[in-house]
């Protein structure tokens, strides 16, 4: 295990509380680490960024050392899944706004500013969001799926991009954080609490995030489990299950995965 403790007092001397906790998930991802890391490192607000690696075998430990002075905390060793080692990246923060970045994703400029301003301006909501881009492996970029907030929209898919999203850290405490029992769909599952705890989510018209698709991407190479495990997210949630799942099924996955396939024979 690889373990660094963080900023020492001397080098916290001088700077600016953090305002957001940037917890940064991360397994053999050293080829996109250092732009994620410096997406988050260039916002124009404080931020703390804490990155749990779960015991990387690539370039990502070199990567994490040469940025150590920059972390507030970094640590490199098997751990129990995603969410679990999102939400103990979390306790080790103390921002009042929490956020996590997948270490193949990145931020926009000025996104973690505009989220703050959304917040601020709508006090009762426990969390804010914007809209996001899809990057694919030839560098092509489209749209993510984001609408405004509903409840009977967030039934029918998941209409939050999750790099483009940020929490009170009140609201995330309160509920515990994430979910270690799912695997795929655990955003998902969190709009949906914040929202049933505290009310409707913030949308943010402007885009915050680059969401990187490449071949191996955990949702990508599990379509199904994903697709089965969001399904009773919406079920625990909703209470019941729209027709769309059922319908739509065969092409979010089956469909999907066969176009992915060909693509990769290409």
């Amino acid at each position: 295990m690889t373990l660094a403790p963080g900023y020492s007092a001397k080098q916290m001397m001088g700077k600016a509380p953090p305002e957001v906790t940037v917890v940064v998930p991360s397994l053999n991802q050293g080829c996109y680490l250092e732009e994620a890391l410096q997406s988050i490192a260039s916002q124009d607000v404080p931020t703390e960024i804490i990155v749990m690696d779960g015991g990387s075998t690539d370039i990502s430990l070199a990567i994490l050392r040469r940025w150590s002075g920059r972390l507030s905390f970094w640590r490199s060793a098997p751990d129990g899944g995603q969410a679990a080692a999102i939400n103990e990246g979390m306790q080790r923060g103390t921002a009042p706004y929490v956020s996590w970045l997948n270490s193949d994703d990145k931020l926009e400029p000025g996104s973690l500013r505009a989220l703050i301003n959304a917040l601020d301006e709508n006090p009762i909501a426990p969390a804010a969001y914007g809209e996001a881009l899809n990057l694919d492996a030839g560098g092509a970029k489209s749209p993510v799926w984001v609408q405004p907030f509903s409840e009977r929209d967030l039934r029918l898919r998941c209409i939050i991009s999750q790099p483009g999203t940020l929490i009170r850290r009140s609201a995330w405490d309160a509920l515990g954080g994430l979910d270690p029992t799912l695997h795929f769909a655990l955003d998902y599952d969190l709009w949906w609490r914040l929202y049933r705890r505290f009310g409707p989510l913030v949308h943010v018209p402007r885009i915050l995030a680059v969401n990187r698709l490449h071949a191996d991407t955990k949702t990508r190479n599990n379509r199904a489990a994903h697709y089965a495990e969001a399904m009773r997210v919406v079920r625990r949630h909703h209470g019941s299950l729209p027709v769309k799942w059922w319908l739509a099924q065969p092409y979010a996955v089956w469909w999907k995965a066969l176009l992915a396939m060909i693509g990769n024979r290409r």
